[in-house]
């Protein structure tokens, strides 16, 4: 079992007057504010003063010391799930999520999940918060696949949970909508909670937050458009209710319009999907080490490209 390590810091001029939380962030970078704080909270950080909290002040030549325990191990267990890893170094993993997988251990799904998956799977955690498990930045449905970016350590899970708050990362869909959707559409309803079925979001909730979707590229079929969407804003469900607003939802998703219980003959394949036509294809953002930019790719899966080959295939017609 690893020990703890003691690390003893000394206040130099300019953090004088410093907040005590502030301080040790700054000096312990890896190490994130709010976990900084539970070691305060937990008696783990002692000083010069016989109260130490959080807002302490901290003056020129004291010296703190911080009892930093080895990670302890998350409340997720481990599983053995297949998992497509696209890429791994020493900051994060980069994967290719499969549909069906949720993101989370939650009330219903406490194991199968991508976070059980990933704790078997990675072996070099550093820990996020104290805890031995990987820093989820971003999600997707449980019925979406596609490429996802995990954290392993408090320091890039500080910089990329940035990068998407302040919109630095590009993120790329592949869908197919019913009707046509010309290449071009913009769509910036402000999307919150439905008032009416807390399980769904919507743009007419009391309590909304700014969301931006825009049509990149648009492949139109009989009946259906494929399209490829990017979202600046990552709002919960946030492409599913934009293009259901707009009277074109995700074929397959049964929450937001999706289901047609009848098709023509040349849509026939869509009736064997069995989650909504939506995959995560591109994402892009500066990597939290060395700072250069990167951008990873995920294929259309098979359920999805077989429905494009046939439908495809049907318009096209006997040679």
């Amino acid at each position: 079992m690893p020990e703890a390590e003691s690390r003893a810091l000394v206040v130099e001029g300019d953090h004088d007057g410093s907040r005590l939380d502030n301080f040790l962030t700054a000096l312990l970078p890896d190490q994130s504010r709010s976990h900084i704080q539970r070691l305060i909270k937990e008696g783990r950080v002692t000083g010069p003063v016989a109260t130490i909290r959080a807002s302490t002040p901290v003056r020129t030549g004291q010296v703190y010391a911080v009892e930093m325990p080895p990670p302890a191990a998350a409340a997720p267990e481990p599983e053995p799930l297949p998992l497509r890893i696209i890429f791994e170094d020493a900051d994060l993993v980069v994967l290719d999520k499969p549909a069906g997988m949720v993101v989370h251990p939650a009330a219903g799904h406490r194991t199968g999940t991508l976070v059980n998956a990933l704790l078997h799977h990675v072996k070099d955690l550093s820990g996020i918060g104290g805890e031995l498990r990987p820093g989820i930045v971003h999600r997707l449905d449980r019925g979406t696949s596609g490429v996802m970016v995990v954290a392993k350590h408090d320091r890039a899970h500080q910089e990329l949970s940035r990068q998407f708050a302040d919109r630095e990362v590009e993120k790329e869909y592949i869908a197919l909508v019913w009707g046509v959707v010309q290449a071009g559409r913009r769509m910036d309803s402000a999307i919150g909670r439905d008032p009416a079925d807390r399980q769904k979001m919507s743009t007419r909730a009391r309590r909304a937050r700014h969301a931006v979707t825009r049509v990149m590229t648009s492949r139109q079929y009989k009946g259906v458009s494929l399209l490829r969407v990017g979202i600046a804003t990552g709002r919960t469900h946030q492409i599913r209710v934009h293009l259901s607003d707009i009277g074109h939802p995700i074929v397959g998703d049964s929450t937001y319009g999706g289901l047609h219980r009848r098709t023509p003959a040349t849509l026939r394949a869509v009736q064997r999907l069995e989650r909504p036509f939506l995959h995560a294809a591109r994402l892009a953002f500066t990597h939290p080490g060395d700072g250069r930019r990167v951008e990873f790719d995920s294929p259309l899966p098979p359920d999805l490209q077989v429905v494009i080959e046939d439908i495809e295939a049907r318009e096209e017609g006997p040679e």
